[in-house]
């Protein structure tokens, strides 16, 4: 038995969840089809119960677990983590596992801690169920690692992208179950009291986006951006940036890509005029293509990159975005 925690947002279950099932769902097979089970704790945000039931059976999921009440109208890393155990226990899984985000993270990494057992953050493969072992993220995702999972239950979370979310080839009508939940007043000491709106749009993730389109020093300035986000938003991705230009202030932090921003692992990552200093390289080695537009030839992003342009970023990508427009 798998328990898979669920994340959810107003479009419904977040891909990096439908991720997991589907990652989940492999590993379910190679155990000889044991069931995967979902849990939501709380109200899913924005999106309907029902939706989000109905969007979980589309992934074969056999039951969904419920916890509701007034410890989980407001986030929590330990009540979710004690909704997680219950969830666990009720359904006698011997595998639990979450999606790698920031959350998800949390949740495991207070679960392992109750139970007393190892956890894997970011997995990307499985190996041999006898003994179990995972392949993971480790320095940012500029390295992997095996390790071995001995312990019950197998607690881990899996790497964004690490595989493609895929509907099960016959849907369930997942059961409903909802979940009863003893949660100790000191797992509500550390919680989410308030929530402040963003100064600008954040609907869009950065570390789930499929293309991300970089910017860094060489972009020259504050007004130097509009040719990139164009471009970002014709490819259907997201700006992300370096440290050096949230530093500057010329962007948001939460644009920021590297080992104080965020990690990401699109399709295809287009640094612009961006270095490549270790710290944000800790943060986007796990793109799976990188395209690299900078004077410098020598700059150690243009030497990673998979493909690169030696040239102005103000010449070329107006350029591209040009010929993107010419072929709409």
């Amino acid at each position: 038995m798998i328990v898979v925690l669920v994340e959810t947002d107003a479009g419904g279950v977040l891909e990096v969840s439908r991720e997991t099932i589907t990652f989940c769902r492999a590993l379910a097979r190679e155990g000889g089809g044991v069931p995967v089970d979902a849990l939501l704790v709380g109200e899913p945000a924005g999106a309907g119960f029902d939706d989000v039931v109905a969007e979980l059976g589309k992934y074969g999921v056999r039951a969904v677990h419920h916890a509701q009440g007034e410890a989980f109208t407001a986030y929590s890393g330990a009540a979710w983590a004690a909704a997680v155990q219950a969830a666990r226990e009720a359904a006698g899984s011997v595998v639990v596992a979450a999606a790698g985000t920031p959350r998800g993270n949390e949740v495991l990494a207070h679960l392992a801690a109750r139970l007393d057992v190892a956890m894997a953050a970011n997995v990307t493969a499985f190996g041999g169920l006898a003994p179990f072992v995972v392949t993971r993220q480790v320095v940012g995702g500029a390295a992997l690692e095996e390790m071995r999972l001995d312990d019950r239950p197998a607690v881990f979370t899996v790497a964004g992208h690490a595989v493609d979310p895929e509907p099960a080839p016959e849907g369930t009508t997942p059961q409903v179950r909802p979940l009863e939940v003893a949660v100790d007043p000191a797992d509500l000491v550390a919680r989410v009291v308030s929530v402040e709106p963003p100064e600008e749009d954040r609907s869009a993730d950065l570390a789930s986006a499929r293309v991300v389109v970089g910017g860094g020093r060489g972009v020259g300035g504050p007004d130097g951006f509009a040719p990139l986000v164009e471009l970002a938003e014709l490819l259907g991705g997201q700006l992300g940036v370096s440290r050096v230009v949230t530093s500057l202030g010329w962007r948001p932090h939460h644009e920021q890509v590297g080992q104080t921003g965020s990690r990401i692992a699109p399709e295809i990552y287009l640094p612009c005029g961006i270095s490549g200093a270790i710290q944000h390289w800790a943060g986007c080695a796990s793109s799976k293509v990188i395209v690299a537009i900078n004077t410098d030839p020598d700059a150690p992003m243009v030497t990673k990159a998979d493909y690169a342009v030696i040239g102005d970023l103000h010449e070329v990508v107006p350029a591209v975005v040009a010929e993107l427009q010419r072929r709409a």
